[in-house]
């Protein structure tokens, strides 16, 4: 029988479909190829194809915007939201509207054309969240800007337009929805019982066992109780931070082997499937316009984590209609097909 379960941090039910139950075979879908470009713009040599790079990693000095570069950072060539200008938020009738200022980053990481995180030297992926840190910092500085969410796309259902390897960044001057309802889910348990949902949630869940897929000194992944997607899992400090970008260095460490554990099952037991990933951390604090008690209690309440979702089924009108997710692989049987999973 089917069972509807509750997310108490996101505040949303998903239907687990166990009549419909799927085993990974049942996702092994031909691949999707992605457009044949005529060359890739992240690839050396073609550094003057992209915008003037904003940071990079290049261990022998090398000069900026050409080769001999680990990663590198630039703006998006087709930002979603443009950093100059004010914001200029204003009411129109009962709507309210607001200039399209943000920023969006690309950040290369890899000049190698197929070398994807699970692949990666674990040492090279650490460098690579560590710049990431840098301009997550970074972006925090411009009191413009409320949320920056690091995210990654992998394949072309995930909504990736080139193959080679990278993440974004965007910042917004408007906390997203998504993350709102969790950092108000988090205040809401910590006000009532003086403890970080988070860390109650790794409590109960390390006990039980179930939907954990491993953990280890710093790390737990699991698979969330209330999953919307297949195979959905999530990676939590087992730390109480709130913030990824303030992570010490060898936390990263720990964090760049988890990722490629992670990945490594993923790509095993599903054959290397589109999915997207996305750190929910806490917002910049520091804005221009501050409301009163604005997330005060965020060291104590909030904890950062990442969320991977492997794009396996379509979003259709029930979902959209309803907010309801339908997923027909329970996260207790996703978790054990990632434990038992051959590296």
């Amino acid at each position: 029988m089917s069972e509807l379960r509750h997310d108490p941090l996101s505040k949303r039910w998903v239907i687990i479909a166990t009549e419909r139950s799927r085993r990974p075979e049942d996702f092994l879908l031909p691949p999707s190829p992605y457009p044949e470009p005529k060359f890739c713009p992240f690839c050396p040599g073609s550094e003057d194809k992209t915008p003037p790079e904003i940071t990079a990693i290049r261990p022998h000095g090398s000069p900026p915007n050409g080769p001999g570069w680990e990663s590198r950072v630039f703006p998006n060539k087709y930002p979603a939201l443009t950093i100059e200008g004010e914001i200029d938020r204003r009411g129109v009738g009962m709507y309210d509207r607001m200039r399209g200022i943000g920023a969006h980053e690309v950040i290369v990481e890899s000049p190698k054309h197929d070398e994807h995180l699970a692949d990666m030297d674990p040492a090279h992926l650490e460098r690579v969240l560590a710049l990431c840190q840098d301009r997550l910092r970074d972006l925090a500085r411009d009191a413009r800007f409320k949320y920056s969410l690091l995210f990654k796309n992998h394949g072309v259902a995930a909504g990736a337009a080139l193959a080679h390897p990278h993440l974004q960044i965007i910042s917004t001057p408007v906390t997203p929805r998504e993350i709102s309802v969790e950092l108000e889910s988090a205040r809401q348990h910590y006000h009532v019982k003086e403890r970080c949902i988070y860390c109650d949630l790794l409590r109960d869940e390390i006990e039980a066992r179930e939907r954990v897929v491993m953990l280890d000194e710093h790390f737990v992944v699991l698979a969330p109780y209330a999953s919307r997607f297949p195979f959905e899992t999530m990676v939590i400090p087992r730390r109480h931070r709130h913030s990824f970008a303030e992570e010490p260095r060898p936390v990263l460490a720990a964090l760049a082997r988890c990722l490629q554990d992670l990945l490594g099952r993923l790509k095993s037991v599903l054959r290397d499937p589109p999915y997207n990933f996305v750190f929910h951390t806490s917002p910049n604090t520091d804005t221009v316009v501050r409301r009163r008690n604005y997330w005060d209690t965020l060291p104590f309440d909030f904890h950062w984590h990442i969320e991977i979702l492997p794009r396996l089924t379509r979003v259709a009108g029930f979902e959209w209609g309803t907010g309801f997710y339908i997923n027909p692989t329970s996260p207790e049987e996703a978790a054990a097909f990632l434990r038992e999973a051959i590296l």
